[in-house]
């Protein structure tokens, strides 16, 4: 049997670094592979982590170029023959202050957040191995922002029967309206990060719905989750957690035992299903 491999996005610091830790100090029985889109910046944090005496593998993976991805599927295929446990964690967002007009902000992070972690679950959730385990981290601010949608844009995002094709558009209309002046006015919220998050707690739910129909005796669980408000570069040095209290959740999701059936396309925050 080929041995087992995780692979967390996005992890030569913040939340990502800390998750590559924690799974190392859950001793996961398998390899444990580090990506990020700077290869200098991710051969730096392994060997921080393996001067910590983890061992831990670099792989280069860039959200915003599709055949980055698919470079990392070969990888794992040829290496591995699958894949048991991926975490979702890349992802930016634009401070407080940013000069950037609104409709740049909307496409830069719509880009990287939900196109991004969408691309690369097209390239690597086709190599699932039975009892896989998929985290894909959100946020608190989808919540939020899902509360100041209109209640036609609510109900959608609420659809147990949206598709992803229908998603796709719903994010794509976003960002037109955004470069437009106009995204208000249509019943989004005025935040880009929030919205972005709003697809990907969706579309975790879309991807639990397909694996329960299409591999139902596999026992392969995908969730979205938020971390919390931690103190990383995007969140700043007043957020109330560390970085490791930030992975607790995701560490949780990513190492639910076989046989667990739940949780399953839920939006998880300190270990507990939120109401979507």
């Amino acid at each position: 049997m080929s041995k087992k491999v995780a692979v967390v996005t996005g992890a030569n610091k913040g939340i990502g670094l800390a998750i590559v830790r924690e799974l190392c100090k859950a001793k996961f029985t398998g390899d444990v592979i580090l990506t990020a889109r700077n290869e200098k910046l991710g051969n730096e944090a392994v060997k921080m982590l393996k001067s910590e005496g983890f061992e831990v593998a670099y792989h280069h993976l860039d959200l915003c170029d599709q055949g980055s991805a698919k470079q990392l599927s070969n990888f794992l295929q040829k290496t591995y023959g699958g894949l048991d446990v991926l975490i979702n964690n890349a992802g930016m967002a634009f401070k407080n202050d940013a000069t950037e007009p609104f409709g740049e902000q909307a496409e830069v992070t719509m880009r990287t957040n939900f196109w991004g972690t969408l691309w690369v679950c097209h390239a690597l959730l086709p190599l699932l191995r039975p009892n896989a385990r998929v985290v894909n981290v959100s946020s608190f601010v989808s919540k939020k922002a899902l509360d100041t949608c209109s209640p036609q844009l609510q109900a959608k995002f609420r659809d147990t029967e949206l598709s992803e094709e229908e998603l796709c558009l719903l994010m794509g209309q976003f960002v037109i309206a955004a470069q437009q002046g106009n995204h208000q006015a249509q019943g989004w919220p005025n935040t880009a990060y929030g919205t972005t998050k709003i697809g990907v707690t969706v579309l975790s739910r879309i991807q639990a719905h397909i694996l329960t129909k299409t591999r139902a005796a596999d026992g392969i669980l995908l969730n979205a989750c938020c971390p919390g408000w931690v103190r990383t570069d995007m969140a700043g040095p007043k957020a109330l957690k560390s970085p490791e209290e930030g992975a607790q959740t995701p560490i949780y999701l990513a190492l639910l035992p076989e046989g667990a059936k739940e949780p399953h396309g839920q939006l998880v925050w300190d270990k507990t299903v939120q109401e979507w």
